[in-house]
């Protein structure tokens, strides 16, 4: 028999979420949006330090409205991250526009502000410039955003944030989604915090998310009968779903404390193998490690990241391969991409382990001990070092 499972990033619920799921039930606000949505936007704002916040039904929906409303048309094209998952590219189709696809760098294995900032000034030597960027904050980590944010200013692009695996991460001091025109999240049930499902989007500006907010609920004009003057969209997030959320935010900072610690024990564990590198936490930034993740050079360590995945399956351990870039999916072949290389090593290379909050010692310990014995070398130890929690 098989031991038990070990997910990649389960939900891992407070405790607290039946109290504000009652509460929902007990005033029969069971439709979207209610009071636990108006309580939700106010606490996440005030957690991340934004001024106005926005609880929507997706992360997705979230990216596709702030490109919406940054001024994004059909044909329009918008520079993205090409390492990330297929959700911070897909509203861009979803307009009509066309992304243009830019590559990572080693240092936090985010989009390269030099290749950002030379693929603006050559669409401005060819008279088309793009009308946005989205860039991601990979794994839980920032990128590196002064540069980013001046060729924006410079080139008067919008920049819109995919901070949907980084909340509770920072730049400068300063939490991730925050600095962009919006900034988008995601509460999926893999993320750090989960309300089952939603999101929400942040920003400076309150006549921006006022409008969303109107498109979000079916660009309904507020008069008594249904009267709309623009296409709208269900996006609002409901007020169950909503109170979940709330619980969840709760706990963040406790959250990203332990799957720093599950960094810390995997890399304290793990880091002596030749051929094994983790993903560096740059130093701009406190990452919130929403994965752990590493590379493995085969020709140092003795197998390749899909017969160390493959091992961990073996025994009930669910792993993942680092995100396949946008450029490289058949959906966005036709796609401009400006260089590549890096992130296609990091994808060829990369594996995300096991990170949820909920992970226990012994469930870390059966990790390490399946990757320590796929290394080539018999004579390496697969003991532990016994403060690798710390």
């Amino acid at each position: 028999m098989k031991p038990s499972r070990i997910y990649l990033s389960p939900p891992h619920m407070s405790g607290k979420e039946q109290e504000y799921i009652r509460q929902a039930f007990d005033t029969n606000w069971i439709a979207p949006l209610g009071p636990n949505v108006d309580a939700f936007e106010k606490e996440f704002a005030e957690k991340v330090g934004s001024p106005h916040a926005l609880a929507l039904s997706s992360g997705t929906a979230g990216i596709h409205l702030a490109l919406l409303l940054a001024g994004v048309q059909a044909g329009d094209e918008v520079l993205v991250s090409t390492l990330t998952f297929s959700a911070s590219a897909n509203p861009v189709v979803y307009l009509g526009a066309k992304p243009v696809f830019i590559d990572s760098e080693y240092r936090s294995w985010n989009m390269d502000p030099e290749l950002f900032e030379q693929t603006l000034r050559r669409k401005a030597s060819e008279g088309r410039l793009p009308k946005a960027a989205v860039v991601v904050h990979l794994y839980g980590q920032s990128a590196d955003l002064d540069p980013i944010l001046e060729a924006c200013r410079r080139y008067d692009v919008a920049l819109i944030e995919d901070a949907a695996e980084s909340l509770g991460a920072t730049y400068k001091g300063r939490h991730t989604g925050t600095f962009g025109l919006f900034g988008v999240y995601s509460f999926n049930g893999n993320k750090i915090i989960t309300s089952s499902g939603g999101g929400m989007i942040v920003s400076a500006d309150a006549d921006l998310i006022a409008h969303a907010r109107k498109l979000a609920t079916q660009a309904r004009e507020p008069v008594p009968h249904y009267e709309h003057k623009e296409i709208g969209y269900n996006y609002r997030m409901s007020n169950i779903l909503a109170g979940i959320g709330r619980a969840q935010l709760q706990v963040l900072d406790e959250r990203v404390e332990a799957r720093r610690a599950n960094f810390r024990f995997y890399y304290e564990a793990l880091s002596d193998i030749p051929g094994i590198d983790f993903m560096p936490e740059a130093e701009w930034g406190r990452a919130n490690r929403w994965l752990t993740c590493l590379t493995i050079d085969e020709a140092l360590f003795g197998a390749d990241r899909e017969a160390v995945r493959l091992a961990l399956e073996e025994v009930n351990i669910e792993s993942r391969p680092v995100w396949k870039p946008m450029h490289l999916q058949p959906v966005y072949a036709s796609c401009e991409a400006v260089g590549g290389e890096i992130a296609e090593d990091l994808f060829l290379r990369g594996l995300c382990l096991p990170s949820g909050s909920s992970l226990t010692e012994d469930d870390l310990e059966r990790v390490v001990t399946v990757i320590r014995k796929c290394y080539r070398s018999s004579s390496v130890s697969v003991s532990l070092p016994r403060d690798a929690n710390k």
